[in-house]
């Protein structure tokens, strides 16, 4: 949900999705700039809303939204009821095209069948789940991958089910991308992926706006808390939270004092006292993951150099970034993760794992530090390099942050996105 709509109505959000957020300022600020006579662009937006909204239609920052009721909590399954409240929407807004931002979710594929006019229709790609589902268990033992704790048991989410998941998500989507004509993306990763999927459709190039936060300060390494990793969450594989747990005693080795923040959801409750204390004993709640998590931090004596902050807004997101050292993407897959794109912009120094679409995003050894997926002697290798070195850090960072303005810039991605709209609606 976008939290424009999602303040207006007094509701709570989540602060993964910052690339929502940056397209609809995009949009809707470039039409304010460019004044009546040049307002291009008339915008519908639909967004999941709870049961009360379902049907809600609202006006906000020249923009109309619509609510529509999903089942967030069963993501793989493919919803046939959201047709009807998309043709209701479709009739009401009369839209020349659909732009429909991700493939993951049932409501993708749905609206896709409610338009029914590919030629018109547009898919902004983000992930691809075929591709998260084949890395999901991201080398953890064997042991851990079948591991099913009381939790797991009782809400049927064990890794192995959540692995399923995403495995019938893939299908879904796979659905979306074959029966659309336009996609956009922005890596060869999730180019090659959908064309695979779809060899006729056509693919539009296409750079993402990040939140309006992260365009203004810079990262100094004055500012910064000595020796301070930051990754952007940990909660489930795939992003890797447990190779830099792996990570930490060769880093502590060379710097004693080195500490890892986390953001996001903590599967392993309040660790470092940043966040509040569960009532019920782990026992009750904790994953499988997050028990293999917390055996890394006893077995690693790291405990007081791992600090989980939970989940963070867009300035509080930034201010971690600015008073960390360096950050880190150990993640076994990603398209073009908003964290790393989002370190770089504030010129931070970076080390990321080479998979999926990153290479696209960071030259290695000239705007950050890449390392193998699942390398974590080499992920602890980069990390002392960037406290070692402060002169080759900060080049890295001032590259990356240049860089990092010429993507993410707001202006060139509006045209292009107005290039792409019209080649479309033509």
């Amino acid at each position: 949900m976008l939290p424009i709509f999602a303040k207006a109505e007094g509701l709570p959000y989540s602060n993964r999705e910052g690339w929502l957020t940056g397209s609809f300022h995009l949009l809707v600020n470039e039409k304010v700039e460019a004044g009546k006579d040049e307002n291009l662009i008339e915008l519908g937006v639909c967004v999941p809303v709870p049961q009360q909204l379902a049907g809600c239609r609202r006006e906000i920052d020249g923009a109309v939204f619509y609510g529509y009721c999903e089942n967030l909590n069963t993501p793989e399954v493919y919803d046939g009821t959201l047709v009807e409240r998309f043709l209701d929407i479709l009739e009401d807004f009369k839209p020349d095209m659909v732009h429909i931002f991700g493939t993951e979710f049932p409501h993708s594929l749905a609206m896709v069948r409610a338009f029914q006019r590919p030629e018109r229709t547009l898919v902004g790609i983000q992930g691809l789940c075929c591709a998260i589902a084949d890395s999901y268990m991201a080398e953890l033992p064997y042991k851990v991958q079948r591991a099913r704790t009381f939790r797991d048991r009782v809400r049927h989410d064990s890794l192995k089910e959540q692995q399923k998941k995403f495995r019938l998500r893939a299908e879904n989507e796979r659905s979306t991308i074959q029966e659309v004509l336009h996609i956009t993306g922005r890596t060869g990763f999730d180019r090659e992926g959908t064309s695979a999927i779809h060899p006729e459709a056509i693919y539009h190039l296409m750079n993402e706006t990040l939140r309006p936060e992260f365009y203004e300060g810079r990262w100094d390494l004055n500012g910064v808390e000595p020796h301070s990793i930051f990754i952007s969450q940990g909660d489930y594989p795939l992003k890797g939270f447990h190779f830099v747990l792996q990570a930490m005693p060769k880093i502590l080795k060379e710097y004693p004092d080195a500490k890892l923040y986390v953001a996001g959801k903590s599967i392993i409750g309040n660790v470092g006292g940043r966040i509040p204390a569960k009532k019920l004993p782990s026992a009750l709640w904790i994953t499988a993951y997050g028990k293999y998590l917390k055996k890394l931090i006893r077995e690693g004596n790291l405990e007081g150099h791992v600090i989980m902050l939970g989940s963070l807004n867009a300035e509080e997101m930034k201010a971690q970034f600015l008073r960390s050292h360096v950050f880190v993407c150990p993640s076994v897959m990603e398209n073009s993760p908003n964290s790393l794109c989002e370190a770089m912009l504030l010129g931070m120094p970076v080390a990321a794992a080479r998979v999926g679409g990153i290479g696209d995003l960071v030259e290695n050894g000239a705007e950050g530090l890449l390392f193998s997926e699942g390398d974590y002697e080499a992920l602890a290798e980069d990390v002392c390099n960037l406290f070692e070195n402060n002169q080759f850090a900060c080049r890295l960072a001032s590259a990356a942050h240049k860089e990092a303005m010429i993507r993410h810039n707001p202006h060139t991605n509006y045209l292009r996105l107005l290039e792409i709209y019209r080649s479309i609606c033509q």
